[in-house]
């Protein structure tokens, strides 16, 4: 028997114990990967290399949402399938977002955060402040 056809190298030198390197080497790869991507104007969908397909809301992300149809269909696959970027709007989402249901966050505006601290640091005109403190003079 030659190795490698049926059993791992390791077992023909009649060892029978396996070194991580041997097992790690034939281990399948199980990341979800996209094969091919699609975005209509209601949802993001990703054909994954298993034969998976997974949507997701296009609301999911704002970016996408905001962007026109042609943005929209500018994209490329990320590495080996680990996501979908849009370079016109600089959007990027993975595939383990997609699966684990997690949506991207608008920002707040820089405009409107300010608003908010600025109002919030305003003191109430019922609120109370202590006095300043006068040394006593010596004499």
């Amino acid at each position: 028997m030659v190795c490698g056809e049926f059993w791992p190298s390791w077992y023909a030198n009649g060892l029978g114990t396996a070194r991580r390197s041997d097992v790690l080497n034939t281990v399948a790869r199980t990341d979800p990967r996209i094969q091919e991507a699609r975005v209509t104007d209601d949802e993001i969908v990703a054909y994954l290399v298993d034969g998976r397909v997974v949507s997701v809301p296009l609301a999911w992300s704002w970016r996408l949402s905001d962007a026109t149809p042609a943005q929209r269909a500018n994209f490329r696959l990320i590495g080996i399938g680990q996501g979908i970027h849009w370079p016109e709007i600089d959007e990027d989402i993975s595939i383990e977002g997609m699966l684990h249901g997690m949506p991207a966050r608008r920002l707040r505006s820089s405009g409107a955060a300010s608003k908010a601290r600025s109002a919030g640091s305003q003191a109430s005109p019922r609120k109370r402040t202590q006095p300043a403190f006068k040394r006593a003079a010596r004499g």
